[in-house]
């Protein structure tokens, strides 16, 4: 199982970027825990700057707009 958190404050991109990503995870049949992060000091620790952020167990992968779902299913490609 895959960790995933989806950092970012609720904006509508954030939303956006978690529905795309859990989207290709059920799509791919890729069991995965899903973490909204919405506390600006978490998401400071993580480095990113510009939300929405994915990060996939542990590894930042993503940060600032809405990702395209080919970028998707290419960080969930195991």
């Amino acid at each position: 199982m895959i960790e995933v958190k989806i950092l970012g404050t609720g904006c509508a991109s954030c939303k956006a970027t978690q529905k795309l990503v859990e989207q290709v995870l059920a799509a791919r049949g890729v069991a995965a825990r899903i973490e909204k992060v919405e506390d600006i000091a978490s998401i400071l620790r993580y480095g990113v700057m510009s939300t929405p952020g994915v990060v996939i167990d542990g590894r930042v992968v993503h940060a600032g707009g809405v990702p395209g779902r080919a970028q998707v299913e290419q960080w969930l490609a195991r």
